[in-house]
């Protein structure tokens, strides 16, 4: 008797009462609004349990944008909602989040280069709001996320709470197993179909760049092929020098086999641009790992590749290497020819434009807001292309400026690292973002999610990592 009364407390009495209402208040709700209502208060049941997750450890807010990231686009085929604010607002939650967590003291990791070029470029594109050259602010305001804000963002809370060999290794895992399921659904969409969702948007927006003579130029759950490849050819690239040196067999098959299967998607997705990734990338491993047996052997495989699509008319039968080989002769490319001429109209437009047309004003978002005139009837088909026609030339040298200084910082730091795992998974890296730098000549890649979130965590692992190294060393010494 004794135990019995002591679960009949006024405290259990009181929460029995208070799950009792709220269980028929649900019941209540989920009888009148039906299935919706169900659906509908899972999900606010879910997104509660994630906002605590964050404001508990907001280096969750960055692994919970990895994961948005690769999905944030291909949703927008199933439903008609701004799904791409979602990523705003999981970078500003985590960023507000953070601002609780950390001392003034943890800021002074702010203070380095890579942040003062980040600032720079950030600045620049806010004062473009002062461009003289006419613009709207709505078209400034969507268009600055791609251009500099989710960069800024991102470099920040990294630096701040997302900062150690762990971290870098959560990030892999994200990255690689999220490209594995992006490859493994692009296969399914080549060999057994598109869905209704699919289908429909390639019968209102995407048949005329993704049916090229009858093949599908395979998509998977990315916004389009473009960033398909781009990712694909990134994570086998990535995948490839990461199984070099692991010793664990599951993790070496585990790489090996994302990275042929990325391999493999990257070639489906006919995207011509991405086979640079590859062939930049592993160029630039062979000669970060100093082994002149690797360097030799590599250059040998990369020289027979690149001389079998150049000089040959092997496997021409085959449409997938006949597009690849298309890249490697840009002189009967007739799309390509057409860029070239984009390219001579903009150098017109822009010759006493220093400054640009302003954020917003070319692409998607000049053809929304301002449709008829120059900038928004020229289609940049490229990054840089799209940052000249917007900021000018003198946006694009403090672009390329940043670029230089990851490039050249990182090289020199990785370069002269003594051999270690760390220093494999940051060549991995390394070799990754040089061929998403070359990359991004042919396609937008570092303006769209996930190469661009994926490109921004890299290149501040890259400033970090050999500092990791260094201070391992320093606990060594002292222990």
């Amino acid at each position: 008797m004794t135990e019995l009364a002591s679960i009949f407390t006024r405290k259990n009495t009181i929460t029995f009462v208070v799950l009792l209402v709220a269980s028929l208040g649900l019941s209540y709700l989920i009888a009148q609004g039906g299935f919706i209502t169900l659906i509908g208060l899972i999900a606010l049941m879910v997104g509660l349990f994630f906002l605590y997750r964050v404001a508990v450890n907001p280096a969750y807010g960055i692994v919970l944008t990895l994961h948005i990231a690769f999905s944030i686009n291909g949703l927008g085929r199933y439903a008609d909602f701004p799904f791409g604010l979602l990523t705003d607002f999981m970078l500003m939650l985590t960023l507000v989040f953070t601002l609780f967590h950390i001392k003034r003291k943890d800021l002074g990791i702010l203070n380095n280069g890579l942040m003062l070029f980040v600032g720079i470029w950030f600045l620049y594109t806010v004062m473009q709001l002062f461009n003289p050259e006419p613009h709207y602010f709505e078209a400034w305001f969507y268009a600055v996320r791609a251009a500099s804000l989710y960069l800024i963002i991102s470099v920040v809370l990294v630096f701040l709470i997302f900062n150690t060999e762990k971290d870098l290794d959560i990030f892999f895992r994200i990255w690689l197993t999220g490209s594995l399921l992006g490859a493994l659904y692009g296969i399914k969409q080549l060999y057994i179909g598109l869905n209704a969702a699919e289908q429909y948007w390639m019968a209102t927006k995407g048949a005329h760049t993704h049916m090229i003579f009858g093949q599908l130029r395979v998509f998977s759950f990315y916004s389009d092929a473009g960033q398909f490849g781009a990712i694909m050819a990134y994570t086998a690239v990535v995948g490839t020098i990461l199984a070099v040196k692991v010793s664990t067999l599951g993790k070496k098959l585990f790489f090996i086999i994302t990275a042929l299967l990325c391999f493999y998607g990257m070639i489906i997705s006919g995207t011509r641009g991405a086979l640079f990734i590859p062939l930049v990338g592993f160029t630039t491993y062979f000669i970060l790992s100093k082994n002149v047996r690797v360097l030799i052997t590599g250059f040998i495989i990369l020289g027979s590749a690149f001389a079998l699509l150049k000089f040959t008319y092997i496997g021409e039968g085959n449409y997938d290497i006949r597009r690849m080989r298309s890249a490697l002769n840009p002189s009967e490319d007739v799309s390509f020819q057409v860029r070239l001429r984009n390219q001579e109209k903009l150098a017109t437009y822009l010759a006493d434009k220093p400054f640009g047309g302003g954020i917003g004003t070319i692409g998607y978002w000049g053809q929304k807001f301002s449709p008829g005139t120059v900038l928004a009837e020229t289609p940049p088909d490229s990054w840089y292309v799209l940052l000249w026609g917007e900021t000018g030339v003198v946006g694009l040298i403090i672009y390329f400026s940043m670029l230089l200084y990851i490039l050249i910082r990182s090289f020199w730091k990785i370069f002269n690292m003594e051999d270690s795992m760390l220093k494999q998974k940051l060549m991995a890296i390394y070799s990754g973002v040089t061929g998403i730098i070359v990359a991004s000549y042919g396609n937008p890649i570092l303006g769209q999610m996930p190469c661009s979130i994926h490109f921004y965590l890299c290149i501040v692992f890259l400033y970090l990592g050999p500092e990791w190294l260094e201070a391992q060393k320093r606990e060594t010494i002292t222990a």
